[in-house]
């Protein structure tokens, strides 16, 4: 069997970064074959407080910062400032996530880290930027979401109040943004030899992922066409006998093949709703229309006819019930891994699969300060060089 592909083989980071954003976007590169070194606190991360726990290492800590080692450290004090120099100077890519003056304040001002490291990648998520009169402003994922139009894009069904997700989306997104954008700047470096600083902020990565459906309505300024329906704005979740499913129907063909799947080929003829923007114009009447037929058939009946006739539906499942959803079963989407003394815990597998191959499995998060001893024998200290370190509290293992 060849050897697994790792794309970051060899790449070496320093997560300096927090919480979801900037450690997801590390995990990211870790699962692809980067070498990460998180640098915590001495208090840790607060993800490792973030759901439920064994010890210091929380499911969502786990979720975010696998396949890293820990080295805990004061950075507010002069030795660690300078243990992670040491770190900076041997590393391809430095990621942090605090707000603007944050870095410049421990000593790590941009200039500063080229000048330790001119081949260095420095990546800085931020909230709303680091310029401007919302530059210091605390932020966290909820802030983003009513800032950027996601809470107004998914209204209380009830009410029509605009509503917070109940997940982390910006800060999701801004990882996937921000590890993307650290693999074009390593491409780059392989053709000019010169790091970059990327700048990123929450509020940029989620106005471009809200921007082809939620925001379209706002494209135009010249002579703007008419208003079209909010996107999704009929996309509910449709009852059956026993359950919920879910349904998209853009295309015509889909649309016939629905209709036809419910025994009610006429609707699809229906003046209208023969094209998609009459079907969003007359969203409501179709609903009226669809929503009994949809109810008078069990789950299974619905997935079998619509699967039989090519139309895309779901089951919706509640949390538990994903786990054993066939397509996930079957496609081998989660993994078990050993996780040392906390047993075996489940993750998703990184998503890209390359040749036919998937990354290897992640590796387990770690304790706070689980590799300091050994990062710093790397760095090459001594024994009694890392005990006093410890001992004065300037690292932690």
């Amino acid at each position: 069997m060849n050897p697994p592909f790792l794309p970051l083989q060899n790449i070496r980071v320093v997560d300096l970064s927090t919480v979801y954003s900037g450690p997801l976007a590390a995990a990211v590169l870790a699962d692809q074959g980067a070498q990460v070194i998180k640098v915590e606190s001495l208090e840790g991360d607060t993800s490792r407080m973030i759901g439920p726990a064994k010890g210091d290492l929380s499911a969502t800590f786990i979720a975010a910062n696998r396949s890293k080692r820990s080295l805990a450290m004061d950075l507010k004090q002069s030795a660690a400032h300078q243990i992670l120099m040491q770190l900076i100077a041997q590393a391809d890519v430095l990621v942090n996530n605090f707000r603007p003056g944050v870095m410049e304040r421990l000593g790590l001002a941009d200039d500063k880290l080229v000048q330790a490291n001119p081949r260095l990648i420095r990546l800085s998520i931020t909230g709303f930027g680091s310029e401007g009169d919302a530059a210091q402003e605390k932020v966290y994922d909820a802030v983003i979401q009513a800032v950027a139009g996601v809470a107004a894009t998914q209204r209380n069904p009830i009410n029509g109040q605009p509503t917070v997700l109940a997940t982390a989306l910006c800060d999701k997104l801004t990882a996937l943004n921000a590890s993307q954008a650290v693999v074009a700047a390593l491409y780059a470096r392989e053709k000019d030899g010169q790091g970059r600083r990327i700048d990123l902020s929450m509020l940029d990565a989620t106005l471009a992922f809200q921007w082809p459906d939620a925001m379209y309505n706002h494209t135009f300024l010249d002579e703007a066409p008419a208003v079209f329906p909010e996107f999704g704005i009929n996309q509910k979740p449709w009852p059956t006998l026993d359950g919920l499913v879910a349904t998209m129907t853009p295309q015509q063909a889909e649309f016939k093949a629905q209709c036809q799947a419910l025994e009610r080929p006429d609707i699809a003829e229906d003046p209208r709703f023969t094209s998609l923007p009459l079907r969003n114009r007359y969203g409501k009447e179709l609903r009226q229309l669809l929503e009994p037929l949809m109810a008078s058939f069990s789950t299974d009946e619905l997935l079998e006819r619509f699967h039989r006739l090519n139309v895309p539906i779901g089951r919706i499942n509640e949390r538990p019930e994903v786990l054993q959803d066939p397509h996930v079963v079957q496609a081998q989407n989660l993994v078990e891994i050993a996780h040392g003394d906390i047993g075996r815990v489940r993750l998703a597998q990184h998503a890209a699969i390359f040749d036919g191959q998937r990354m290897p499995s992640p590796k387990p998060a770690a304790h706070l300060g689980e590799h300091s001893r050994d990062i710093l024998t790397e760095l090459g200290y001594t024994d009694s060089q890392i005990q006093a370190l410890l001992e004065q509290k300037i690292v932690q293992a």
